[in-house]
């Protein structure tokens, strides 16, 4: 990990100090010479770093502090052994919430805002708004987000149709929807999220990615949202592949019902130490909201087809996103900067996705002749 050059300055004059309370050169000097360290050089700290440096020193019962954990602090590197120590004397932490700070500015604000909204422990709030730095931003879910938007746009234009493109005659011809006809071709199983049915599909899905997806990107970090959107994408397409084998699948709902279903189940894990502002409000207005989305393509799904050889798309993608969100989407979410690889829960959800995706190739491979369907023909 790179550190900035005033970060390097900072720990080089801190270590001349550290250093003068360990003559031996040991790493290590005694929790009291720690405090009268970090109070007579407060005015030099940030005010969450010395805040969690003394919970530090009060976690350690053998009565020494660890050079390293210091510089892991001061570097924003954050390892296991040392969360743990923060964890363990976090009742000073809870002293004085970040809610209750005063001063700041919007961007701090908006910081703050998105720990409240994501994050369920205070320790972890703290971290993250002293970190933070917005760099890299939540690319990912906002480049999705304009993908999305502009294929939608595209198709419009060329088929002249925005609401229920799906009644259009040519929709369907589209290289990225899932067709069941078509599955050997693997990339529908993933690209299928950048066809929606209409306008009235779009939307709300886009709201719910933007409004969910960004503060959990920012929090989590791109790869873990990643992740999470993608499993869930490729989750609702074999789920359809498997449960209703004779419709095609468009639209991201697999994706962001996969993050939205993770991120209010970590919520009612978490109910009291989630501590944003009409937490039941907001889980009402996403319950509505895909709720709504749910009922539209089941309805769709239902509704008699513009062209009789071929059903509308299938609902079953959101039921596979969800599946995803509420096993390995509440592990990836559930601990803040914690390694996955180190939680045995995620193996588990991992090797049970594995044997998932492993059981709807070989369906794909077998069960459609086995069966004998009368599947629709190829758009």
């Amino acid at each position: 990990m790179l550190l900035l050059p005033e970060v390097n300055l900072q720990i080089e004059h801190w270590k001349v100090l550290f250093d003068q309370f360990d003559p031996g050169n040991t790493g290590y000097i005694s929790t009291g010479k720690f405090r009268s360290l970090l109070e007579s050089h407060s005015s030099k700290l940030d005010p969450h770093k010395r805040e969690v440096l003394l919970a530090l020193a009060d976690s350690h019962a053998d009565g020494q502090i660890c050079y390293q954990d210091f510089v892991n602090l001061m570097s924003n590197k954050r390892s296991n052994s040392f969360r743990q120590a923060i964890l363990q004397g976090n009742r000073r932490l809870c002293s004085k919430a970040l809610l209750e700070e005063k001063g700041l500015n919007l961007s701090q604000r908006l910081i703050r805002h998105v720990a409240y909204e994501t994050l369920p422990r205070e320790i972890d709030r703290k971290w993250y708004y002293d970190s933070y730095t917005c760099c890299p931003p939540p690319w990912f879910m906002i480049t999705v987000t304009l993908l999305e938007v502009a294929f939608f746009l595209y198709n419009g234009v060329s088929l002249d149709q925005f609401v229920l493109q799906v009644t259009h005659p040519r929709y369907l011809k589209n290289s990225l929807v899932y067709h069941p006809r078509l599955r050997a071709q693997a990339w529908r199983y993933l690209t299928y999220i950048f066809m929606h049915a209409g306008i009235e599909h779009l939307g709300l899905n886009v709201v719910l990615q933007l409004l969910v997806g960004v503060p959990l990107e920012m929090v989590h970090g791109a790869t873990r949202i990643g992740l999470v959107y993608v499993a869930g994408v490729v989750a609702g397409s074999l789920a359809v592949s498997v449960a209703d084998m004779t419709a095609p699948v468009v639209g991201s709902s697999g994706g962001v019902y996969a993050l939205v279903s993770a991120h209010l189940a970590n919520i009612v894990m978490n109910w009291s130490g989630m501590k944003c502002q009409f937490k039941l409000l907001r889980m009402a207005v996403a319950l509505i909201c895909m709720s709504m989305e749910f009922g539209r393509a089941v309805w769709l799904r239902f509704h008699p087809s513009a062209y009789p050889p071929c059903p509308h798309p299938s609902f079953v993608a959101h039921l596979g996103g969800v599946a995803v969100g509420i096993t390995l989407g509440v592990v990836v979410l559930r601990n803040y900067e914690q390694r996955l690889q180190d939680q045995s829960l995620w193996w588990i959800f991992v090797a049970m996705y594995t044997i998932f995706v492993l059981f709807a190739v070989f369906w794909n491979i077998f069960a459609y002749t086995l069966l004998d369907l009368k599947l629709p023909p190829p758009p």
